[in-house]
């Protein structure tokens, strides 16, 4: 966008009217900024106005208002304005037959987000439908209302097309209006999409979410840096006629490379300075190894640092610290140690005292959290893994359910949504002061969360319980343990040993 006014004013792009509203907000000016715009339909110039806004308890966006008043065209797009989520997010809203207010929930779309209806085999791809701030019913019948836009011109060159078109559009609109029950997914790489939840906090039975690793083309596509894999010596290059006669559309790998997903999970990643200090006072590292890596921010080569230790009652972990000296980047993370756990682990910890509250917790990616007295339920992928407190773990809890359910603390919501979240924060504020006992649960499938024990032997602490439990197939699904194979590794390993 360009501003070209009479008056010789300079170019004003995107970026430079994001930091003019910043500047305007921080002196307590309008934050509202104005710059001049070519409308695509007519060709002249209109007015497209810009606000550098925070949703309250979601995140930084940039709405953005277009109008001209030659031929009155409208439009209008949000734009998110702060980072990238460390994962993708996949939300699945089942909507049954007849509940019409289903079709209300407030769902934010960012740029990146594909939608898509599988019973119609419909898909909205990013392109079609730009950032935007709407609910489901809004999304559906905005694609109605672009599909139908160019009916007349498919009828007069495709008839055939456009009666096949009419008869899709009216099955896409018996869903808008709750006529049929449908499932409503919602993938975005960034991970800045959301579907509301009413039920929050307590878990939504007919809303899904998952977190998953993006690939290397869709980091590309979201302006990461992403280096394609290094053939390595000996390895084995499928050639391309291989790869294209798949049925499938997917790569084949040799027998022997499929690995558990899990195997190569971190188990938290932090700043550097707080997982250091929450490990050594278990054991100090007594030598420190280094690697080259590259960074993740710049690109540059830089240096991973890492160390194995063991903590007591848990297992073996490898501590890894990067830092860029180029642009100053830092992170570490917590890598499991030997083998995968052949049983999942469920710890229940009951807090009575202040020295329960500061006890050191491990929370893996794979945990899910439970605290029974709050009807507090978060599950596996969540806030991603970390190194904290009791009391820690809660109040960042507690903070990424305000931030992300926000819709539920604006100007508009009713009355019994405010009270329920008032509540929600009073009991919370009587957990954490103590004024009486409560239960903190963490179920880990891969048995890589940790909660330290008050005594020097876990037996003679009765607070704390851990149960041991076989998996079930669809969590060794989940985590990529029932295609895992070794058999390249039992191959080499018994070569050797001959």
């Amino acid at each position: 966008m360009a501003s070209s006014g009479n008056e010789g004013r300079v170019v004003v792009d995107l970026g430079s009217a994001a930091e003019s509203v910043a500047a305007d907000e921080e002196a307590h000016a309008t934050p509202l900024h104005e710059i001049e715009s070519l409308c695509m339909r007519c060709g002249e110039n209109g007015i497209t106005r810009l606000l550098l806004t925070l949703i309250p308890h979601f995140r930084e966006v940039v709405l953005m208002a277009f109008e001209c008043p030659h031929c009155g065209e409208r439009n209008n797009e949000i734009q998110f304005a702060g980072q990238l989520q460390p994962k993708g997010c996949c939300y699945s809203l089942e909507v049954p037959l007849g509940q019409s207010e289903m079709l209300n929930r407030q769902v934010v779309k960012s740029d990146s987000a594909t939608i898509k209806i599988p019973e119609l085999d419909f898909e909205i791809p990013p392109e079609a439908q730009r950032g935007t701030l709407s609910t489901v019913e809004g999304i559906i019948m905005r694609a109605v209302d672009e599909l139908q836009a160019l009916q007349d011109e498919r009828k007069k060159v495709d008839p055939q097309k456009a009666e096949a078109i009419d008869q899709f559009l009216l099955k896409l609109r018996s869903l808008g209006s709750g006529e049929a029950a449908f499932t409503f997914i919602l993938d975005d790489p960034a991970g800045n999409s959301f579907i509301e939840n009413p039920h929050a906090p307590l878990l939504d039975p007919l809303l899904s979410v998952r977190f998953y690793e993006r690939t290397r083309e869709q980091q590309a596509a979201l302006g990461f840096l992403a280096e394609p894999p290094k053939e390595q010596p000996g390895e084995a290059v499928l050639p391309a006629s291989a790869v294209e006669s798949n049925s499938d559309g997917l790569q084949s790998v040799p027998h022997g490379s499929v690995g558990a997903v899990a195997g190569r999970r971190a188990i938290a990643q932090g700043n550097p300075d707080e997982v250091a200090a929450a490990l050594c006072r278990y054991s100090a590292p007594e030598e420190v190894d280094t690697l080259p890596s590259t960074c993740g921010a710049c690109g540059t080569e830089c240096v991973t640092r890492f160390f194995a230790t063991k903590i007591p009652y848990f297992r073996e972990v490898i501590v890894m610290a990067t830092t860029c000296d180029m642009c100053g980047y830092r992170n570490s993370e917590l890598k499991p140690g030997g083998e995968i756990p052949a049983k999942g682990k469920k710890i229940t910890l009951r807090v009575q005292n202040a020295q329960d509250l500061t006890r050191d917790v491990i929370k893996s990616d794979s945990a899910s959290v439970k605290v029974p007295e709050l009807e507090l339920e978060l599950s596996c992928g969540t806030l991603g893994g970390m190194v904290t407190t009791v009391e820690g773990l809660i109040v960042k809890i507690c903070e990424a359910l305000e931030r992300i359910h926000g819709f539920q603390l604006g100007d508009s919501t009713l009355e019994w949504k405010k009270k329920k979240w008032d509540d929600f924060k009073e009991r919370l504020s009587k957990l954490l002061s103590l004024q009486e006992a409560w239960t903190l649960i963490i179920d880990d499938g891969l048995a890589a969360s940790f909660v330290a024990p008050a005594t020097d032997s876990l037996e003679d602490d009765s607070q704390l319980t851990i149960e041991e439990y076989q998996r079930s197939w669809e969590q060794n699904e989940e985590l990529g343990l029932n295609d895992m194979d070794t058999s390249s590794a039992d191959a080499a390993y018994n070569t050797t040993n001959t």
